[in-house]
């Protein structure tokens, strides 16, 4: 089994935390986003490489800049 990125994992760390922070589960955030519900959760186990697009929409769909994301995965590593 191949070992997964420490940047994707602190990602999908960042975005899950950001999503219980504000009460909603993976199946609403694939919806406020735009993004398949097995997509988001792939993204927080560090499973799928996140494009800045993806990216993007999660953050605005959380409420938050994307920079936000980012910080609060750089603060995750």
């Amino acid at each position: 089994m191949q070992k997964k990125p420490p940047l994707l994992v602190a990602i999908g760390n960042a975005v899950r935390l950001l999503r219980r922070n504000i009460g909603i589960s993976q199946e609403e955030l694939a919806e406020k986003s735009g993004l398949h519900r097995t997509y988001v959760g792939m993204i927080e186990r560090g499973e799928k490489n996140i494009t800045v697009l993806s990216a993007t929409k999660i953050a605005k769909a959380l409420g938050v800049p994307l920079s936000s994301l980012i910080k609060a995965a750089e603060g995750r590593r």
